[in-house]
């Protein structure tokens, strides 16, 4: 195909895949670095996916809450402006990372070039959803190996969508900063204009997850929190919803320096794991965005899944990553958690 100046992805969710698809856009900008990428994504995961380099314009969508009530007048309304806002530009290519219903359904509603193409995936990936509908839709369905890593599964199919081969490196283009926002916090963060930029170093521990059967402890959370602790770290408890919250507020009370941080935005949640030493979280989408922003990192797993969704094995450089994923069921141990924090060569201020 010619040069593509104007490419649409169309990743819509969960974070966790939002997250998984950044690296497809930086292969996409190593080959095509002049052309417009524009990106379709659920309105929550939109403030994440503005933070990703080399996207031009980030196109809202509430299919999620369009579907609860799917003939009002808002829901109407709404969708009338995101199918304007999807069509506003003719694209040489429109590439659905999704593999879902809903995704080829925004994928049909672009509008391409006289030559431009629809691409989808031709096949299921093993522990993936996908649905029928996308390969339909497609102009090019392409077949991947079925045994693939989240985040490859991306980059395969842009690249043998457009032609190209992925670089060996692997980079998010993920960037945290500041937000200039002011919600409370502990005296030992600092006062600049980020809110969240901590003075003494801080470990984020990220123990929320959609599904139950993922989380770890809260007892070993606590162990690992008095660990931290020991070592001259600073605890932050991020949560989202009410149970995640009680659990936070109960790690912290048993801890001596821990700080339950207020409900963040994603973008202000970024800007905070960028600025953190560290975190330790289970496999769930706030876990990603560490990994995605170079953090270091342990990654918890119940389950044989992490070959699948789990940190990379290198960096952008090509060396051993900052992160790492430990697994056992039911659930490692604390001792084998300390042990993989240590080993990142994440730093041991006192004995």
């Amino acid at each position: 195909m010619t040069t593509p100046q104007k490419i649409l992805i169309v990743k819509l969710s969960s974070l966790g895949d939002v997250v998984h698809a950044m690296p497809a856009v930086q292969d996409l900008r190593a080959a095509y670095p002049h052309a417009q990428i524009d990106w379709v994504v659920e309105r929550g995961f939109a403030p994440l996916v503005t933070r990703c380099e080399g996207v031009a314009r980030v196109i809202p969508c509430d299919l999620r809450a369009w579907r609860k009530q799917p003939f009002s007048a808002a829901t109407r309304a709404a969708w009338r402006s995101f199918k304007a806002d999807v069509q506003h530009d003719t694209y040489d290519a429109v590439i659905d990372l999704q593999g879902l219903s809903k995704s080829a359904l925004v994928a049909w509603l672009a509008r391409t070039t006289p030559e431009g193409r629809r691409y989808a995936m031709a096949n299921q990936t093993e522990g993936s959803g996908y649905e029928a509908p996308t390969r339909w839709v497609a102009d090019t369905a392409i077949p991947l190996a079925p045994h693939v890593h989240a985040v490859q599964r991306g980059r395969l199919l842009c690249a043998a969508a457009l032609g190209y081969t992925p670089a060996d490196a692997l980079r998010f283009g993920l960037v945290g900063q500041s937000q200039g926002v002011s919600p409370p916090r502990p005296k030992h963060w600092s006062h600049t204009d980020n809110p969240f930029v901590p003075r003494t170093p801080v470990v984020a521990l990220v123990h929320g997850t959609s599904r139950a059967d993922k989380e770890w402890p809260l007892d070993h959370w606590i162990a690992l929190g008095r660990r931290l602790n020991a070592t001259g770290f600073c605890v932050a408890l991020p949560h989202a919803g009410a149970r995640e919250l009680a659990n936070s507020q109960a790690i912290a009370a048993a801890l001596d320096n821990a700080w339950v941080l207020p409900a963040l935005g994603l973008d202000v949640l970024t800007d905070t794991l960028a600025r953190c030493a560290g975190v330790v979280g289970v496999d769930s989408g706030v876990s990603h965005i560490a990994v995605a922003l170079d953090v270091p990192h342990v990654q918890i797993y119940n389950f044989d899944t992490a070959w699948r969704t789990g940190p990379p094995a290198l960096d952008a450089r090509g060396k051993p990553a900052r992160q790492c994923s430990v697994y056992a069921e039911p659930w490692p141990e604390v001792d084998a958690v300390w042990s993989a924090w240590e080993a990142l060569g994440t730093p041991v201020l006192c004995r």
